[in-house]
């Protein structure tokens, strides 16, 4: 079966599986690609949830060190870099826009960065430990799956800061369906969880959504935009938030 060039592309780009595209795509074409954004999170859910499976005997500890590995090679690390240079630019910009952007720019990671991938790496594997233990294992699947939807939302809802970055081309470029596609996926996610974990789940969901927001309010006041980068330290972010809060709720949603 032939996938489309446009599924191809998106998943060439956010994980690290052995693809080739049959021709160098065309600015439409990487548009379109947003389309399957949150597709390729669903790809990486399931995965996720096939490596807990086959570690279901392991110990939770075991268990949660395999998967957010797993979770990590597999996205690449692509968005966790974007998540320590937009700390180290936050930090080291002042609050000068321009400046905040030429730290962005620059590939080496500053100390600031590598602090906030500790974190978020730390606070990923207890939240974790803590939903497997109590068996919310449907939270590896949901998770990536939203994480990757906020992402193409960013793009298109957001002026890009830096023109002529690559997010700029994939937003610019975005079909006239997307919103649609990313309204659908939002709902199913959300009956998803309404029937998984009542409206606990939904509590926890309608939080990442508003962080989502309050982030794009804070790009817009720093740097009137987004950027990859930033598009990137968001889905990290609200992975991480959505993780910690399914976590302190596995009392009740377990």
């Amino acid at each position: 079966m032939k996938l489309p060039l446009a599924l191809l592309i998106a998943l060439q780009f956010l994980t690290r599986l052995p693809l080739r595209l049959p021709s160098l795509p065309d600015p439409q074409e990487n548009g379109r690609s947003l389309l399957w954004y949150p597709l390729v999170g669903v790809l990486i859910g399931l995965l996720l949830v096939l490596a807990q499976w086959l570690l279901a005997s392991a110990a939770p500890l075991l268990q949660a060190a395999v998967i957010l590995s797993l979770w990590v090679w597999i996205s690449g690390a692509l968005h966790l870099d974007g998540l320590a240079d937009t700390a180290d630019a936050w930090v080291g910009g002042h609050g000068d826009r321009e400046r905040t952007l030429a730290i962005m720019k620059d590939p080496a990671c500053g100390p600031i960065g590598v602090v906030a991938l500790v974190l978020v790496l730390l606070l990923k594997f207890a939240a974790l430990v803590s939903l497997l233990q109590s068996q919310v294992w449907l939270a590896v699947l949901v998770v990536p799956w939203i994480g990757r939807l906020l992402l193409p939302a960013l793009l298109i809802s957001t002026p890009y800061a830096r023109p002529g970055g690559l997010g700029d081309v994939l937003a610019s470029n975005a079909p006239a369906a997307l919103p649609q596609v990313l309204i659908l996926h939002a709902l199913v996610i959300f009956v998803l969880s309404l029937v998984a974990w009542g409206a606990v789940g939904l509590l926890a969901l309608v939080c990442v959504v508003v962080f989502a927001g309050y982030w794009r309010w804070v790009l817009l006041r720093r740097l009137a935009g987004t950027t990859g980068d930033t598009a990137g330290a968001l889905l990290e972010m609200a992975e991480t938030l959505l993780l910690l809060m399914l976590a302190l709720m596995s009392g009740i949603i377990g």
